[in-house]
C-alpha cells in the first residue's frame, strides 16, 4: 500500500502546480471563455433560442450582448419559465438533454423545497473541482502513508428519490452517488450507510464502524461533523478523536462559517489539523481554500460557471433582500476589494444570470480571493442597521472567546418594540451564561464592528434581547422540519412567518 500512497502524493504534486504558474492565466479571459463555451452548448435549446444565443455568439462583445439579451433570474423565475419543462421530463429546456437529477434545497431561508437541476456536465465540474482541492495538500508534504487514508463525507442520502423521471435528493447525495471508481477504496462511510435516509440511524452506524476505519480527512457541515465526533468519542470511552483516528489531519468544512465552531472542534483534538474550506452550492463548485493558512477561499475561474457580481446595497436590494428591477450589475474585471456582493451565476446545469442568494467580499482581486459574508435574506436591516451575517459570526465569536464558552447554534430576529425596534438573540449553548451580559457584550461587539448599527443603536434600535437555550432547542427544531444531519442549517435570521413559528414551538418547548 506505500506503493500506492507514493503514487497518489506523486500525481497530486504534479496536479496541484497552480495553473498561473504552468501557463500565463487571465481570470477575466478564462470566464469569457467559460461563457462562450456555455452558450455555444446551449443554443439548440428552448432558452438558447429564446434569447438567440446563436446570435449572441457572432457578438464581438460576448459579455455586453449576454447581458443586453438575457434577464436576471431568481429561483421562482427560472422555475416557472423553465425548469418546470425539464422537471416534466422535457428534454433541452435550458440545457442539452434531459435533466437526470435535480437538488433538492430550501437554503436556510425559505419554507418549501427547491429543485435545482443537476446535469451531467454538472457533475463532471464538481468532480474535477474536488480533486483540485484534494491535489492541494500536495504542498504541506503530509507522509506517503497519508495519501492512504480515508476520507469520511457525511452529507444527504445516496438514497435518492425516483419518480420514474428523475432522482431528487441533496445535491451531497447526488454529487456523493456520482463518486469516480477510483475514490471508493478511500470514501467512508461507504456504499451501504451512505444510502441510510434516518440521521440518528447513519449515525449509529458510523459510530459502530468508526474504529475500523483509519480516517486522514473529514468533509461536511460543522454542526453535523461535530455532533459525529462527540458520539464517537463518548462511545468509545476516549479523550479526543485522535484516539480513534491518530491520521486525522484536515478538515474541510462548508455551508456556514466555521469561526464560532473552532473552539468546540479544538476540544475533540490531541494535536492540531489543518482546516479547509470549501464553497459547494446547489448551483455548482464556486470555490475552494488553496492555501491553509489563509482563511479566503479562490474561485474556481474555468469549470463551467460564469459569474456576475451585483453590489449588495440598498439601490439594488430591499429590506427583506429581494433584488429591485434592474440593478447595477457588474464582472469579474469591474469589482472591488472588500465590498459585499449578490453573486450571479450561468452554469452548466442550465442556469442563466441566476441569483443563488449568497453574498460574497473579495479579499484579494489578484487571486480572485472570496470569503462568504452572507445570505441576501440572511441580513439584518429592519431600520438601516445593515449587519452582515459576516458582523454577526464575529460577535459570536467574540463572546465565546471572551468567555470561554461554546455557543453551538444560534439565530436572531429583528422585531418591533417600544414604537422603534429591537433585535432579540437565540443562543444554543450547554454553558453557563447570564442573558444580560450576553446582551450587553454582544452589543458592545457589534457597535464596534459596524458603524451603522452603532447610530442605529442610538436612534431607532431601543433595545437588546438575550434568550439563552440548551442546544437540544435547535437539534429538535431542524428535526420536527426534516432537517436533520446532512447538509442542513439552522437560519441565522428569522423573519416574518418563521419567526412567527419559531417563537411558537420555543414557548411550547420551555413550557
Amino acid at each position: 500500500m506505500a506503493i500506492l500512497g507514493s503514487i497518489i502524493k506523486q500525481a497530486y504534486s504534479i496536479r496541484s502546480i497552480p495553473i498561473e504558474k504552468r501557463k500565463k492565466f487571465n481570470y477575466v479571459k478564462a470566464q469569457e471563455k467559460v461563457l462562450k463555451k456555455l452558450i455555444k452548448k446551449a443554443q439548440n435549446t428552448a432558452f438558447g433560442e429564446h434569447y438567440n444565443f446563436s446570435e449572441i455568439l457572432k457578438q464581438e462583445d460576448i459579455i455586453r450582448a449576454f447581458q443586453e439579451r438575457v434577464p436576471l433570474h431568481d429561483y421562482k423565475s427560472m422555475f416557472q419559465k423553465w425548469w418546470y419543462r425539464s422537471l416534466n421530463g422535457e428534454a433541452f429546456v435550458s440545457w442539452p438533454g434531459r435533466v437526470k437529477y435535480f437538488a433538492l434545497t430550501s437554503g436556510t431561508s425559505e419554507a418549501s423545497s427547491k429543485h435545482i437541476p443537476v446535469t451531467g456536465d454538472m457533475i463532471r465540474a464538481i468532480r474535477r473541482a474536488s480533486v483540485r482541492q484534494l491535489v492541494s495538500t500536495a504542498k504541506y508534504n503530509f507522509p506517503i502513508e497519508f495519501y492512504q487514508k480515508g476520507i469520511l463525507m457525511i452529507g444527504g442520502s445516496t438514497h435518492l428519490n425516483y419518480n420514474g423521471m428523475y432522482y431528487e435528493g441533496d445535491l451531497s447525495g447526488i454529487s456523493t452517488g456520482n463518486l469516480p471508481f477510483w475514490f471508493q477504496h478511500f470514501y467512508k462511510p461507504g456504499k451501504r450507510i451512505s444510502k441510510e435516509r434516518n440521521w440518528e440511524t447513519k449515525l449509529e452506524e458510523i459510530v459502530k464502524k468508526a474504529k475500523e476505519w483509519d480516517i486522514g480527512i473529514i468533509v461536511g457541515v460543522p454542526a453535523w461533523i461535530q455532533i459525529i465526533m462527540e458520539r464517537i468519542i463518548k462511545h468509545y470511552n476516549v479523550s479526543t478523536i485522535h484516539d480513534i483516528w491518530p491520521n486525522l489531519s484536515i478538515y474541510v468544512h462548508s455551508g456556514v462559517a466555521f469561526g464560532p465552531y473552532i473552539k468546540a472542534f479544538e476540544k475533540l483534538f490531541a494535536h492540531p489539523i489543518l482546516y479547509s474550506e470549501s464553497y459547494l452550492a446547489s448551483e455548482g463548485y464556486i470555490a475552494f481554500q488553496k492555501l491553509l493558512e489563509d482563511n479566503v477561499m479562490q474561485m474556481v475561474m474555468d469549470n463551467g460557471l460564469f459569474y456576475e457580481f451585483i453590489p449588495f446595497n440598498d439601490s439594488n436590494f430591499d429590506n427583506e433582500g429581494e433584488m429591485i428591477a434592474n440593478p447595477e450589475v457588474l464582472t469579474l474585471g469591474e469589482v472591488e476589494e472588500n465590498k459585499d456582493y449578490a453573486l450571479l451565476l450561468s452554469t452548466c446545469s442550465g442556469a442563466w444570470r441566476y441569483l443563488i442568494g449568497d453574498t460574497v467580499k473579495f479579499t484579494s482581486k489578484e487571486h480572485n480571493s472570496i470569503v462568504i459574508t452572507g445570505r441576501t435574506k440572511h441580513f439584518l436591516s429592519i431600520c438601516g442597521e445593515h449587519l452582515s451575517q459576516e458582523n454577526m459570526n464575529r460577535a459570536i465569536k467574540m463572546l465565546q472567546d471572551e468567555f470561554n464558552i461554546e455557543i453551538r447554534e444560534w439565530t436572531v430576529a429583528g422585531i418591533r418594540y417600544d414604537l422603534m425596534f429591537a433585535h432579540k438573540w437565540y443562543l444554543g449553548t450547554d454553558d453557563k451564561i447570564e442573558p444580560d451580559i450576553a446582551r450587553k457584550k454582544l452589543d458592545e461587539y457589534l457597535k464596534t464592528l459596524n458603524d451603522d448599527y452603532r447610530v442605529e443603536r442610538i436612534a431607532a434600535i431601543k433595545d437588546v434581547f438575550v434568550e439563552v437555550l440548551p442546544t437540544g432547542a435547535f437539534s429538535k427544531w431542524m428535526k420536527i422540519h426534516g432537517r436533520e444531519g446532512g447538509a442542513n442549517k439552522f437560519p441565522r435570521v428569522l423573519k416574518s412567518n418563521q419567526l412567527k413559528e419559531w417563537e411558537v414551538y420555543i414557548k411550547n418547548y420551555l413550557a
